[in-house]
């Protein structure tokens, strides 16, 4: 007989004989139970046997299995008669399919409609409806009837409530439940094993993973795979290896599950050649295989490998989802690709991922790295909503490219539209601000800091310490320091720094000393710090500690550590030993090259400066914008007028450098230098940038040797134009009005000075001797023992007159001003140098409280280091 004959009211035996065909059609789903669902469930309502409730329970399965909702709910709302059962297969088909919120009102209308009492299944599916809702309070009810009824102690329930409040973060609650259970199966293990490695607790959950074992619980691929999260979030390598070694020999390493979060903890613990052996060896991979390998390697900056990886996913025919088109982006932002960036653009639209909030801020942080800060700003206007996060990211976009207008306006805008900044949005605002020196606004910020409740945490604290010190606010900036209970490295190095900055050496070691007596551990970045304190005052003694330092952490390899100590022996005059340095520690790093080369050119050795330039081609160390502004300063200063523009139109062709203000301030040294003052007029006018500051100073600064008027008075007007606060121009060109006798000139030119505010900066300087360095300022008295030094300068005038030295007058200014202050200059006396540098270190010498440290005499020095040391 056809299965499907009509029927006016079909026998139990038949009804029985479909409910059969049905229960066989579940486990494999398919096409048969999508074709046969439908069909008896006509069939019954035909018959009129819709009252058998096993035959409709089983259908209620089938719609359930086939994802057809809609169908499930018509038939259950038309039943006339539902049991225990019926009710649970709808709330539970309902909580499967992500539909909580129909589960939990079902629930409800179980608990008024029927006289029934609920089931350890029934509870259960509540109970996951719940935690996917995060509907605590009904949770916690569900909670309370389970206690009643007796059934939190059962396994499917306890484990139910378990993985609710461990996904709320309450595993003190979890744990309650947990102990109660008599039965445990691995799912309840794997519920709180992953509870606690979601809220960063990764050492009880892998002891939670050890007491598994001893309970002799096989752990299955899910508390595996959380086992290794756990590990991953501590860094933790070993047992992350000794998991993947259980896997390998329990079969469970081929599980895809357990791979992609081995891959992870190979990347996060920067084992990137691991992570990919895994990732090749793989043989399915799914979208979270090559997202977490792309993720990967975004992870430890290996951006180039990441994109070349996501392209590789896209021909194997995988679609990116937000979370792929996030990490490509970073690198895509990383690399400055703004190609790529853009074809990840096009692929997010087409794919209408825009909407993803990490998705839009990453497009965001993107465009602003690539320095498209229209375009970033079109993303910004076209997706983002109130989302602070996407703010956050205008603002450290704009502060990255140091424009502080739109950063403040997309702040003020922020503040308008009510959002909350975070520490973070504080933190890209002091960066700008800090670059601009906007000392008012960095008080600004900080006002808000305090107005808003907000602690203060390490980062923002950095931000302050380094805003106020580059604004010369050091007491501010210590204020910061000393209010931060827990102090990591940074904010030592930042606070160190900022004493540095502002040429507080003494301070800056007190705090060097007190970092080691608190325990911590100084990092390269500290004796960065630490060594431009000794090159600032010019203090060998402190230098050559701080290197021993160096040696001692075995951080002397660091090429930033190797520059500044090179930097520290040639401002300290030991170039030489600055030489042996670079030769010990000289590599590919073309920082340390720039280091040796600038260091020369500021010496005036042009000669070696060039050789070291010659040499870093030999080792085919690629030169970037810094290595040219030393090589043409060594031109300027030695004259080679062809060999210095060789250099500068080497720089687009052969490197594709485009030439800065310091390059084209270089070029015009170079003419001014050789006289062509001409020629260094014309190639400022000829400049396709507009001319800085610098480069006409370094025209007037041309003039002023040369006792060029007319020119002088050109540049000088210029250079203010640029820079109307500075009072180089004004000194630069009154003293060439001075060499000309033109003293009306030089009057008219103080009276401008005084009348546009602009102060002269004091002059300053310093000598090291007996391990103390002594600081002398313009007109200062502030040494101690001011008085003998002047009497004794003056002393050696009269000394050197009668030596016969007869001193240059064409710079009358120069000379006047040297008189008054207790100033004076050495000429070309080779015997009268002598004399006054002997008598200079028997003075010193006489004054230091260490007897038999003195300095050493000229008379000890040879050569080149004699002239400069006496000097």
């Amino acid at each position: 007989m056809p299965l499907l004959n009509p029927l006016s009211r079909a026998p139990s035996t038949h009804i029985r004989s479909l409910a059969r065909v049905l229960l066989s059609c579940l486990p494999t789903g398919g096409d048969r139970l999508r074709r046969l669902n439908p069909a008896i469930h006509a069939r019954a309502t035909v018959a009129g046997r819709l009252d058998d409730l096993f035959l409709t329970n089983l259908l209620l399965r089938g719609y359930s299995n086939l994802g057809r909702l809609r169908d499930a709910r018509h038939l259950f709302d038309r039943m006339p008669h539902r049991n225990l059962v019926s009710w649970g297969s709808v709330i539970s088909m309902y909580t499967q399919h992500g539909r909580d919120d129909c589960a939990i009102s079902l629930f409800v209308a179980f608990q008024k409609a029927s006289c029934e009492v609920p089931n350890e299944f029934l509870l259960a599916s509540v109970l996951r409806a719940c935690t996917q809702s995060k509907a605590v309070s009904l949770g916690e009810q569900v909670h309370g009837i389970a206690v009643k009824l007796d059934l939190d102690a059962n396994v499917y329930v306890g484990t139910a409530l378990i993985n609710l409040y461990a996904k709320l973060g309450c595993m003190d609650e979890a744990m309650l439940v947990f102990h109660a259970l008599p039965v445990r199966t691995p799912v309840t293990w794997n519920t709180v094993i992953t509870g606690y490695a979601q809220i960063g607790c990764g050492g009880v959950a892998l002891e939670l993973f050890d007491r598994m074992g001893i309970e002799g619980v096989r752990p299955d691929r899910f508390v595996l795979a959380s086992a290794v999260s756990a590990c991953s979030a501590l860094g933790f390598l070993e047992g992350g290896r000794q998991i993947h070694g259980y896997a390998y020999r329990s079969a469970t390493e081929t599980d895809t599950s357990v791979i992609n979060v081995l891959i992870d903890l190979y990347c996060k613990c920067s084992r990137l050649s691991a992570a990919r052996k895994l990732f090749d060896c793989m043989e399915y991979r799914n979208l979270v295989s090559w997202t977490t390998m792309i993720s990967g390697y975004m992870q430890n900056s290996f951006n180039a490998e990441a994109i070349t990886m996501f392209w590789n996913m896209t021909q194997a025919g995988w679609q990116p989802d937000g979370f792929a088109c996030t990490s490509i982006l970073n690198s895509c932002g990383s690399l400055a690709a703004i190609w790529q960036g853009r074809q990840i653009h096009a692929h997010v639209i087409k794919a209408d991922l825009e909407a993803d909030e990490y998705v839009k801020n990453a497009l965001i942080d993107m465009y602003a790295k690539c320095e498209h800060l229209t375009e970033a700003r079109a993303v910004f206007d076209a997706l983002a909503e109130d989302d602070a996060i996407s703010y956050n990211a205008m603002i450290e976009g704009y502060s990255k490219n140091r424009d502080l207008a739109e950063a403040v306006n997309i702040f003020q805008r922020m503040r308008f539209f009510s959002l909350r900044p975070s520490l973070l949005t504080f933190v890209s605002l002091l960066g700008v601000s800090s670059s601009q020196l906007a000392i008012e606004l960095s008080k600004q910020i900080h006002g808000l800091i305090i107005k808003s409740g907000t602690s203060l945490d390490l980062y923002a604290a950095s931000a302050l310490i380094d805003v106020y010190s580059k604004c010369s606010l050091v007491n501010d900036a210590k204020t910061v320091f000393n209010m931060l209970h827990y102090k990591d490295m940074v904010i030592w190095n930042s606070m160190i720094f900022g004493h540095a900055q502002n040429e507080q050496g003494e301070e800056a070691i007190k705090l060097f000393n007190q970092l080691l007596l608190s325990g911590m551990a100084p990092n390269e970045f500290t004796f960065v710090a630490l060594v431009t304190v000794a090159s600032t005052l010019a203090s060998m003694f402190h230098g050559q500690q701080f290197h021993a330092w160096i040696i001692k952490a075995g951080v002397d390899n660091d090429p930033h550590v190797s520059n500044a100590l090179i930097d520290m022996y040639a401002k300290c005059g030991f170039i030489k030993e600055g030489r042996m340095l670079f030769e010990s520690t000289c590599g590919e790093d073309v920082i340390c090259w720039n280091s040796m080369i600038t260091t020369y050119a500021q010496h005036g050795h042009a000669e070696e400066a060039l050789q070291v330039f010659r040499l870093m081609g030999e080792a085919e160390v690629e030169p970037n914008y810094v290595t040219f502004v030393g090589v043409l300063s060594a031109c300027a200063h030695a004259g080679f007028v062809g060999e210095g523009l060789n250099h500068f139109n080497s720089m687009k062709s052969n490197y594709d450098i485009e030439p800065g203000i310091e390059h084209y301030a270089s070029v015009v040294n170079l003419f001014g230098r050789s006289g062509k003052l001409h020629a260094a007029k014309e190639f400022i006018e000829r400049m396709p940038i507009k001319p800085a500051a610098a480069v006409w100073r370094s025209l007037l600064s041309a003039c002023h040797l040369f006792g060029n008027a007319e020119i002088g008075r050109y540049a000088a007007e210029m250079a203010l134009l640029a820079d109307p606060t500075d009072s180089g121009p004004y000194v630069l060109l009154s003293n060439i009005y001075a060499s000309k006798g033109l003293w009306a000139d030089v009057h008219n030119l103080r009276q401008q000075m005084d009348s546009s505010g602009t102060v002269k900066e004091t002059g300053c300087s310093w000598i090291e001797v007996t391990k103390e360095v002594h600081t002398f300022i313009v007109r200062g008295r502030e040494h101690p023992e001011a008085e003998l030094i002047y009497s004794v300068l003056d002393e050696l005038r009269s000394l050197i007159k009668n030596l016969g030295y007869v001193p240059d007058t064409s710079d009358h200014t120069l000379l006047h001003k040297c008189c008054a202050q207790g100033e004076m200059g050495i000429g070309t006396s080779t015997s009268g140098a002598w004399v006054v540098s002997s008598v200079l270190v028997s003075v010193l010498n006489d004054l230091s409280k260490e007897v038999g440290e003195g300095v050493q005499r000229p008379d000890e020095y040879t050569g080149s280091e004699a002239t400069a040391r006496a000097a």
